[in-house]
């Protein structure tokens, strides 16, 4: 052998059958199993001298094999014991498996051959399974199909003649929410130019490969922000939107985000929902509606030295977000590790509609408006603007920046609008208009057991003054409806007899109770007679 000196033993086998395996001498592999035990002792003896560091053959210009380059040297193609080392002595464990995987290598340590390393980073350890599957984007002008050409599947299809005009999203909208009609028009605007860009944008990359235009016009993105008191309808309204665009949708509460680095929700832990609710299918996700509730939670806090890290902090890490960026998100976790794996998504074409009660702003917008003259024939009474059931609707990014909300995460949320105050009226219409109306629900369940409910036209006024006095919105009307159904739903499946029930005022007023009708049935006296 080459850079071999010296005398060779005539039993050692050369080099090339070492690193190989056992042959016979017509040049045939021979397996271990094939050999008899005298045979393997031989073998055994030969290899450990071979691999000693004391080489009877006088190696003169080749290195001693490293232990660490053992598992690349021995595949285990031909033996028996793939994890077997040819400086080593045949031995055989109780525990072993014969069919131990040659990869692993930490087969040769003792206990450590039962572990999969496969299973430990694809999350199949402790019963986990496998981990989330991520659908691949194709990058723009990308040849993925079987041709060689563009797939009509690489791009989403979204096509402008299919997009909702503004009243048609209205119209829509109207069936599920009561009231609102400025803030309905405003959102279904908003939403139908924002879609129709990206529409325009992907034809562009259809036909031109780019998503520009030719006249250079690039049409910005323009979030939303909702102003309305607590109960008003903000969150239903986007979730009743999303429905009926088919779009994912991520609700994330905003008091639960904190800069990166602390205790909480990290900032990009929102498209992460995100991603999620798109079933990781990222082009997907890029065309999505993010809600985050609470913002005006973010707010800056007042006469404070420390670092506000869950409110102008938050304020200053979702600007990028909001404008547009790539950023890398964990994907099935909320927060980034070493064990989650990442992916990148684009956030230019996800529009982000934010919400908060903003209790207080009202204080700060008559204030401004009392500051105006007095003279005049435009001037207002200080009693005529503290009257003013349509206060939010005079709203400025002055008020705003006065409640704490910086001026560079404003300017990324050009629309805003206001939900009014429920009043009484409204609740009424809650109650019976919207198609999954609380009274409808009520309805339904009672109708599982054969019997018909009725309201009368008083009940449903009561109800409404006594949700009006809690000041809770919508989310009152509940609550009240659940307390005087209860000892009806309770009493009607002990009774088969029972037909109808009508809540009336005097039983909403605590002066009387339901009017009950029982089923038509005969007497058993006079089935017998007949």
């Amino acid at each position: 052998m080459p850079g071999v000196s010296g005398k060779t033993d005539p039993k050692s086998p050369d080099r090339d059958a070492l690193e190989s395996d056992v042959v016979n001498p017509d040049g045939s592999p021979l397996r271990q199993d094939q050999l008899t035990q005298g045979q393997e002792s031989e073998q055994t003896a030969d290899r450990r001298s071979e691999g000693s560091d004391e080489n009877p053959a006088g190696n003169s210009g080749e290195k001693t094999p490293d232990p660490k380059d053992r598992p690349e040297q021995n595949t285990g193609e031909d033996r028996e014991n793939p994890n077997q080392d040819p400086g080593q002595e045949v031995k055989t464990s109780p525990n072993q498996d014969p069919g131990q995987n040659s990869n692993n290598p930490f087969a040769g340590f003792p206990g450590f051959g039962m572990f999969n390393l496969g299973d430990l980073f694809n999350g199949g350890m402790m019963g986990m399974g496998q981990g989330p599957r991520i659908k691949k984007r194709t990058k723009p002008g990308e040849k993925s199909g079987a041709d060689g050409q563009k797939d009509e599947d690489d791009y989403p299809t979204l096509n402008i003649k299919d997009i909702p005009a503004p009243h048609k999203i209205k119209e829509q909208l109207d069936q599920y929410v009561v009231g609102q009609d400025k803030a309905k028009k405003m959102i279904s605007v908003a939403v139908y130019n924002h879609y129709k860009r990206i529409a325009s944008e992907q034809e562009n990359q259809r036909e031109l490969g780019t998503p520009e235009d030719l006249d250079g016009v690039d049409i910005e993105k323009s979030n939303i922000l909702i102003i309305g008191p607590t109960g008003s309808g903000k969150t239903y309204m986007v979730r009743t939107l999303a429905r009926l665009l088919d779009v994912p949708l991520a609700i994330t509460d905003a008091t639960s985000l904190t800069e990166a680095g602390y205790i909480g929700d990290d900032i990009e832990s929102v498209v992460s929902k995100l991603l999620a609710a798109a079933d990781n299918d990222v082009d997907r996700a890029e065309q999505g509606i993010i809600f985050v509730d609470e913002i005006d939670k973010l707010a800056k806090k007042k006469n404070t030295h420390s670092r506000d890290v869950s409110g102008e902090s938050v304020q200053q890490g979702m600007l990028k977000l909001l404008e547009g960026a790539e950023v890398e998100v964990p994907v099935g976790a909320s927060s980034k590790n070493a064990m989650v794996p990442m992916t990148t998504v684009n956030t230019r074409n996800i529009l982000f509609i934010v919400g908060g009660a903003f209790p207080g702003l009202e204080d700060i917008i008559k204030e401004r408006l009392s500051k105006r003259s007095s003279m005049g024939f435009t001037s207002e009474l200080r009693g005529d603007v503290g009257k003013d059931i349509h206060i939010l609707e005079k709203v400025r990014s002055e008020d705003l920046r006065n409640f704490g909300m910086i001026p560079e995460f404003l300017g990324r949320l050009p629309i805003v609008t206001a939900f009014e105050q429920l009043d009484e009226d409204m609740f009424v219409r809650i109650l019976t208009e919207p198609k999954n109306a609380i009274i409808k629900q009520y309805q339904k369940l009672l109708a599982l057991d054969e019997v018909r409910l009725t309201f009368s036209d008083g009940a449903f006024r009561a109800i409404a003054r006594k949700a009006a006095e809690e000041e809770l919105g919508a989310r009152a009307l509940r609550s009240i409806i659940e307390e005087y159904m209860m000892d009806i739903m309770y009493e009607i499946p002990k009774d088969p007899d029972i037909g109808e029930v009508e809540i009336t005022e005097d039983y909403i007023e605590h002066r009387g109770g339901p009017r009950v009708t029982m089923r038509t049935v005969l007497p058993q006296s006079q089935e017998g007679q007949d």
